[in-house]
């Protein structure tokens, strides 16, 4: 008997489609495909009829729960197109394919409330103390997002990092003796916050998305925290009870298209 932790039914059914060389990958699922936004807290979010690889691994990184990363990975690997559907009736839902010559911009806006931070005060800035931090974390299996450190004053700074809510207790507890190993001034766990993230694979050729989705959360009295940005996506960590009104006020501000034809 095999256990299939989550996302590992869709993941054995992309490798099973690329093992037997078909054309494409179909997964029924409870939702009508994947959606610019999640639809209970922007109503009028729409399905995409198609997203590349890169997108949905992204999208999936960043808290779209529809499909996991590894099936999206598995999907890329192979050229295995993934059709997204409704268990419930027979609609088109959304494909994952590899990438178009036409790119919206912004594709959707996802949002993930599952990690907490960390915050080592005081660390030392000298090198080798971050390999100090993070390779225990990596060592007990706790996986590191978001890391941000503070400029150094006075030759010490504060380094923050997110870690999922699960791992928080067990990712203080190595930071807590790494603190004390290296003088640090201590730890701090906040649960409260969540992160916000824009994703599209025309954001690659496009100048000032960072500066406009900045602005639009700026406007909304919405602070931001943390940062961080890959050539397709920026996330942003905010407060958790702020973070519906930045999904919100980001879908309305880039009104991502449901094909990269309609924008």
């Amino acid at each position: 008997v095999t256990t299939l932790g989550r996302g590992g039914s869709d993941a054995t059914a992309v490798a099973l489609a690329a093992a037997m060389g078909a054309d494409v990958c179909e997964i029924y699922t409870d939702v009508d495909g994947v959606f610019t936004a999640d639809p209970r807290v922007v109503p009028d979010a729409v399905k995409l009829d198609d997203i590349t690889f890169e997108e949905m691994l992204e999208l999936a990184g960043a808290g779209a729960g529809v499909l996991m990363a590894r099936s999206v990975e598995f999907g890329r690997r192979y050229g295995i197109p993934i059709h997204v559907r409704s268990s419930f009736h027979s609609a088109e839902g959304t494909w994952v394919k590899e990438e178009t010559m036409e790119e919206a911009i912004v594709r959707g806006v996802a949002h993930d409330s599952s990690e907490a931070k960390v915050t080592v005060h005081g660390v030392p800035d000298q090198p080798g103390v971050a390999a100090k931090l993070f390779e225990p974390l990596a060592e007990a299996d706790v996986f590191v997002d978001m890391i941000v450190q503070n400029v150094s004053i006075e030759g010490v700074t504060d380094i923050s990092f997110t870690v999922p809510k699960a791992s928080a207790d067990r990712a203080k507890e190595i930071a807590d003796k790494v603190a004390g190993d290296v003088g640090a001034g201590g730890v701090d766990i906040d649960a409260n916050i969540a992160k916000v993230s824009l994703v599209g694979a025309g954001m690659k050729s496009e100048l000032g998305i960072a500066s406009r989705m900045f602005r639009i959360l700026s406007e909304h009295k919405i602070n931001i925290e943390m940062i961080s940005t890959s050539p397709i996506r920026i996330s942003c960590v905010v407060r958790g009870e702020d973070v519906e009104a930045a999904v919100r006020s980001l879908h309305e501000g880039f009104q991502p298209p449901s094909s990269p034809e309609e924008e």
